[in-house]
């Protein structure tokens, strides 16, 4: 898979959406990972949104 600046929110999307189910399934031990979920959220839907 080519990641090209054009591209980028939807690569970043997938990411949160493997991290989110994979935190239902498993139980992770990262501190801080509601607020990692969110900032990922936020920068692929922004990126989504600007069409980048």
């Amino acid at each position: 898979m080519r990641l090209n600046k054009r591209n980028l929110g939807m690569p970043l999307f997938c990411i949160w959406l493997i991290m989110t189910g994979l935190v239902q399934l498993v139980s992770v031990p990262i501190p801080a990972l509601g607020t990692i979920l969110a900032l990922l959220a936020i920068a692929s839907g922004a990126l989504i949104l600007l069409d980048r």
